[in-house]
């Protein structure tokens, strides 16, 4: 079956070569018109496929003639993965913990889920006895749908880690949760997943300042021919912490009225810098989801506080207080 030749258009010329690879295994002296209609691509750009798998040592052979092709020469054929029973079970409930629609192949939605159909494929191609044990937990464990998945792009991820490793800068095109829109030139310093969510930690050339853009929420990357260089004592890890409530549309401060370390218990790096403040201490960061700052992090907070601003949070904040009280019966 042909790929769409919208969606082989966005592929990179990598994954292209890959995808040829793929035929050339399942189909021995395809022709590059074949080739060319399978993957939606021209048979000028089947050629440099070609070339790409032969530079990375990949012998493709070719035949001219009225039934010649492309076919894989001998020393392609990959050596089979082996998993243990345990290795493999391990495999699937990894899997299925991280992303609950691989449970099955096939989404609720009828749409072939792209985790759950790779996990299908590494489940019929175990062992015996370790595809038998996977395969019936894979069948027989049930997994809670996400409420909030936050699952980036593949190819997404894929050309910011690449860009980091080659220490290429890159325009990003990023959405925030408030609507807006704007394009940031960045050294792509590493990419941290932090409880499920993924991350670009970078220096932001918009803001001349170090940033951690959510990369569910970037649309598009432009590779550039600029370099960068890292900071020599990076971690990314601990640099992502201390920057995560930093540098987003909607100021925020909130004062606690109890010691720093009773605050600290409650108060995450996401929502802001915490310091000593007179008797207490004062929590001060950005946002770009006021309501949401107000509703699932504030609200929960057992202590004593009041939020001095920005405005945005003050207005969110008045609305939770109102509809709590609301919320409260009137006594008789």
């Amino acid at each position: 079956m042909p790929f769409d030749s919208a969606t082989s258009a966005e592929l990179s010329p990598t994954a292209r070569a890959l995808l040829t690879l793929e035929v050339l295994q399942n189909r021995p002296g395809v022709t590059a018109g074949e080739l060319a209609r399978r993957l939606g691509v021209t048979e000028r750009a089947t050629r440099r496929h070609i070339a790409i798998l032969r530079e990375a040592g990949i012998p493709v052979e070719s035949m001219r003639g009225p039934h010649g092709g492309y076919t894989l020469g001998r020393g392609a054929a990959l050596a089979p993965v082996v998993f243990t029973e345990t290795e493999a079970l391990s495999l699937v409930m990894a899997v299925i913990d991280s992303h609950p629609s691989a449970a099955s192949a096939t989404g609720a939605d009828g749409e072939a889920d792209a985790v759950g159909s790779a996990l299908d494929k590494v489940v019929r191609a175990l062992p015996r006895a370790a595809g038998r044990e996977a395969a019936a937990l894979r069948e027989h464990a049930c997994a809670t749908p996400d409420r909030y998945p936050r699952r980036p792009d593949p190819a997404t991820t894929s050309a910011l880690v690449a860009a980091s490793a080659d220490r290429h800068q890159v325009r990003i095109t990023y959405g925030s949760e408030s609507g807006k829109t704007w394009e940031d030139v960045t050294d792509p310093w590493a990419v941290v997943v932090r409880h499920t969510r993924w991350y670009l930690l970078c220096r932001s050339h918009r803001a001349d300042a170090v940033r951690t853009y959510r990369i569910d929420r970037i649309r598009e990357v432009v590779d550039l021919d600029e370099s960068f260089t890292p900071p020599a004592d990076l971690d990314p890890v601990s640099s992502l912490e201390e920057h995560l409530g930093i540098g987003w549309e909607f100021e925020t401060r909130v004062v606690f009225d109890v010691s720093l370390t009773e605050a600290q218990r409650w108060v995450h790096p996401a929502m802001g810098v915490l310091e000593r403040h007179t008797d207490g201490c004062v929590l001060v960061g950005s946002t770009s989801n006021p309501t949401m700052y107000a509703r699932e992090w504030l609200a929960r907070i057992p202590l004593p506080l009041r939020v001095e601003g920005g405005p945005e949070l003050v207005d969110a904040m008045r609305l939770v207080a109102a509809q709590l009280q609301a919320a409260v019966a009137p006594t008789t």
